[in-house]
């Protein structure tokens, strides 16, 4: 159920970079390189749909990432033959925090999703190339993000592709095999890896969400089906608490037509 046409979904999502690009009028594309099979896929479809002249990636290590992030993104960024710069964010995350010694991983951790996501629109800002996000849909339901840091973008290509789908992608795009078989990780501690902080496997939660959210199956057959109250419970709060993460702020409503509420303006009317 979770298994895509992976072909035909690499046309797709091509298809959606050229053309909300072309919206925009904007034909160069930057993304952060995190060494992870997320925002390989992604450079991987930016550079089949753009052209490799067309994408640039920062590469954004702390002084404690695992050296093999830095290392498979730049394998990477040479398999494709897209431009590529590596971005210290070491002093700056370190600054901040040089009176707050005691800030745990979480702080520590937002502040250097943030400080990336500072580093990629300032790029964008000095050459003109429009900043595409890599949280996949399971991250994005799950809230597993830091908001304005990672979860920020211009356009997304993979928001609507479980993680479990993106490792597919990975194997058609011909990802290094290192990136696609390497636990996931955001990368923001030593030894942090995704599934043992979420509690799950990406396989369990996948497919659980794929019921929930998908299928819009009801707790009746969910429990039926063998899942756990205490699971659906986990991953049903995770999903509604993190509902802000996945809208704009939401604003209150004084006239006729407020904004994102009665008045959503598609920028494919014109003006």
């Amino acid at each position: 159920m979770l298994t895509i046409n992976s072909p035909l979904v690499s046309r797709m999502l091509e298809q959606f970079l050229r053309e909300e690009m072309a919206k925009i009028g904007v034909s160069k594309a930057v993304l952060g390189l995190s060494g992870g099979v997320d925002s390989s896929v992604v450079a991987c479809l930016l550079q089949r749909s753009l052209g490799a002249d067309n994408v640039h990636a920062l590469i954004m290590p702390y002084k404690e990432s695992n050296p093999d992030s830095q290392a498979h993104a730049e394998l990477l960024a040479r398999q494709l033959k897209i431009g590529y710069d590596v971005k210290d964010i070491t002093p700056m995350v370190d600054a901040f925090f040089e009176k707050d010694p005691q800030a745990d991983h979480v702080r520590r951790g937002n502040k250097m999703a943030r400080e990336r996501m500072c580093l990629l629109y300032d790029y964008s800002a000095q050459s003109g190339a429009l900043v595409i996000g890599t949280s996949n849909k399971t991250e994005l339901l799950l809230g597993y993000g830091t908001i304005f840091g990672d979860l920020a973008s211009a356009i997304n290509p993979i928001g609507d592709v479980y993680k479990t789908q993106i490792w597919q992608l990975a194997k058609y795009l011909d990802v290094p095999d290192e990136i696609i078989k390497k636990k996931p990780s955001a990368d923001l501690w030593i030894g942090q890896t995704d599934e043992e902080e979420l509690g799950y496997s990406y396989e369990e939660i996948d497919q659980l969400l794929y019921y929930l959210i998908d299928l819009r199956y009801p707790d009746e057959i969910l429990l039926d089906m063998g899942y756990t109250p205490q699971t659906l419970r986990d991953i049903k709060n995770r999903i509604q608490k993190n509902q802000f993460k996945r809208r704009p702020p939401v604003i209150a409503k004084l006239s006729n037509r407020t904004i994102n509420q009665d008045f959503r303006y598609c920028r494919d009317w014109g003006v």
